[in-house]
């Protein structure tokens, strides 16, 4: 369903998604969480959606690039944990439903960017950790708050973050739990830029139209190795290359890069 639509509409809202709303533009998708009052902040029935959302997306072709954000001023304050009804599920089978989620987006074929505005603490910031590339405003707020909140890490951190950070950080964040302004995650390499927040938007936008632009086939390959790359010995990262390489060089896009070239022009890819 959600590829026909990207199929038919230049830009169209997916209607019904509740606190996840997505809109395609071209070839680049946006997801956005949707709870502006509440800092975006997840609610437990999300979880789900969420899943689907991302799985559906990463069988949608004419999608290139995804945006992961959030409405109005923030990314979100992440896991929705005020009172509520009781879960029917136990809670073991409720976490397990958003570790398919946060799989279902690490795993996107296509490049994600994480558009971060504001808070962006816990749950959030694992998701966002969990796509490509993350563009913060100057005014973003990070924290992996779980600790104030008597809980241990989740959304995937306990994997990501000492990967992008390296351990001794990693525990440095999640266990004091200390919220850092957008300086500090860029210095320690927690996110990719940091713009001020009149810049985020064009910024977002010139990255995704780039990424969309690329070769998918290639992309989406590259993205898989690099990762992969912590759980490989380095023939097997030698030999996932060449198998992947020997599948560029024999698709369409390798041949219309080639030619580009030589015509001193820009490829058109058709991820072929």
């Amino acid at each position: 369903m959600l590829a026909e639509r990207v199929e038919a509409h230049a830009v169209s809202i997916v209607p019904g998604m509740g606190f996840l709303q997505v809109q395609t533009d071209g070839a680049v998708a946006t997801v956005t969480f949707s709870s502006p009052g509440r800092k975006n902040a997840i609610p437990g029935v999300a979880w789900p959606d969420m899943e689907a959302t991302f799985r559906s997306l990463a069988t949608t072709p004419a999608v290139r690039c995804v945006v992961l954000t959030g409405e109005g001023d923030d990314f979100s304050s992440g896991a929705d944990v005020s009172p509520g009804p009781a879960r029917e599920e136990h809670s073991l089978v409720f976490m397990r439903g958003v570790g398919r989620a946060v799989e279902a987006l690490h795993d996107l074929p296509q490049p994600v960017i994480a558009r971060v505005a504001g808070v962006c603490v816990g749950a959030a910031l694992n998701l966002a950790l969990a796509c490509d590339l993350i563009v913060a405003s100057d005014d973003a707020r990070f924290s992996e708050i779980f600790a104030r909140r008597g809980l241990s890490i989740d959304g995937g951190g306990s994997w990501i973050l000492p990967r992008v950070v390296g351990i001794h950080r990693a525990k440095e964040l999640a266990l004091l739990a200390d919220i850092i302004p957008a300086s500090e995650a860029e210095r320690i390499g927690l996110v990719n830029r940091v713009v001020p927040r009149s810049d985020l938007d064009a910024t977002v936008a010139s990255l995704a139209a780039r990424l969309a632009a690329g070769p998918p086939l290639a992309l989406s390959i590259t993205k898989r190795l690099l990762n992969q790359s912590a759980q490989v010995s380095l023939p097997q990262a030698l030999e996932a290359e060449a198998q992947a390489q020997a599948v560029n060089l024999s698709s369409s896009d390798t041949a219309e890069a080639m030619l580009a070239f030589g015509e001193r022009r820009n490829p058109q890819f058709k991820g072929r």
